[in-house]
């Protein structure tokens, strides 16, 4: 564990610009991490990302040091949906993480994209696909996945400057008024559990499109597409309007319909990277959710 004492030098920067302005080994993203899992603190007190500096306050961060993972190939069934030189567009199931953490090197989408793809040339020079974007684990549907450094990067900027369209279809509590919308509520850590996400003040800018799909008695199925990619997005931002995901045990409750939560990542759109052409994806829905409507639709 690594310790840093610096004095903040700009009055009204914020905490996380200000580690990682201050701390060229660490990302801004890197830094809010930190800062969420209690390893920062200004004059003695836990930090907050959005906390804005006085001049001398005194910062201190703990830096664990990184964990290395080896990452193993492994023969684990995947659909693949689309691939060229470049990607690989994926229909992931639900239940399979996207990346290995540390405790879990083993049994994600990265380990299995090793096996499928011995030719894979990796993200700066190593044997990785590049994750551009992520599914929560118990989310299915469809991701795409960098081979090289150029189409990461180029995805990256067309995440970034949002022209990547994601569409979901989404089972939840009632039906939300009006039929069609867009949630803007910015989106950060719960303030009493880290492990959660939650409407804050001062967290990140969100928004959130939906459209009314279908009434199904006390249910509703949504199309929705995240504008902004925030972690959970989809999930907090309908929780916080009142309409929680069917089968979500974090933001909602569990359900007898459905085993996990009901959110399928349904169509995807983007520009190739080598060609530019722009292409559009679908993934029908898996059968634990078909069979979900199918209940609900002969008791209604």
């Amino acid at each position: 564990m690594r310790t840093l004492e610096l004095a903040a030098d700009r009055a009204g920067e914020r905490l996380d610009v200000f580690l990682a302005r201050r701390c060229p080994e660490l990302s801004r993203s890197h830094a809010r991490h930190l800062i969420d899992e209690g390893l920062v603190t200004v004059d003695a007190r836990q930090g907050k990302p959005s906390q804005r500096l006085a001049t001398g306050e005194r910062v201190v961060a703990h830096i664990p040091p990184p964990e290395r993972l080896e990452l193993v190939p492994e023969a684990i069934p995947l659909t693949i949906v689309y691939q060229d030189a470049d990607i690989m567009v994926v229909d992931k199931p639900a239940g399979l993480a996207v990346h290995p953490a540390p405790g879990h090197p083993s049994g994600t989408l990265v380990n299995a994209i090793l096996a499928l793809c011995p030719e894979l040339r990796g993200i700066s020079g190593t044997l990785r696909p590049g994750i551009v974007h992520r599914l929560d684990k118990d989310t299915s549907g469809l991701i795409v996945v960098a081979k090289n450094d150029r189409a990461q990067r180029e995805l990256a900027r067309q995440l970034k400057e949002r022209e990547v369209v994601k569409t979901y279809l989404a089972l939840v509590q009632g039906a939300p008024r009006p039929p069609e919308g867009t949630i803007e509520a910015p989106i950060g850590r719960h303030p009493k559990n880290r492990k959660k996400m939650a409407v804050v003040a001062g967290g990140r800018d969100a928004q959130t499109r939906y459209r009314l799909r279908e009434e199904l008695g006390p249910y509703a199925l949504l199309e929705v597409q995240p504008v902004t990619g925030r972690t959970h997005q989809i999930r907090v931002h309908l929780a916080a309007i009142g309409h929680p995901v069917v089968g979500d045990p974090t933001y909602g409750r569990r359900s007898a319909l459905v085993g996990r939560q009901f959110l399928h990542a349904w169509r995807l759109a983007f520009a190739l990277p080598s060609s530019k052409r722009s292409v559009e994806f679908e993934s029908p829905l898996p059968l634990d959710l078909r069979a979900a409507l199918e209940t609900i639709r002969g008791g209604s």
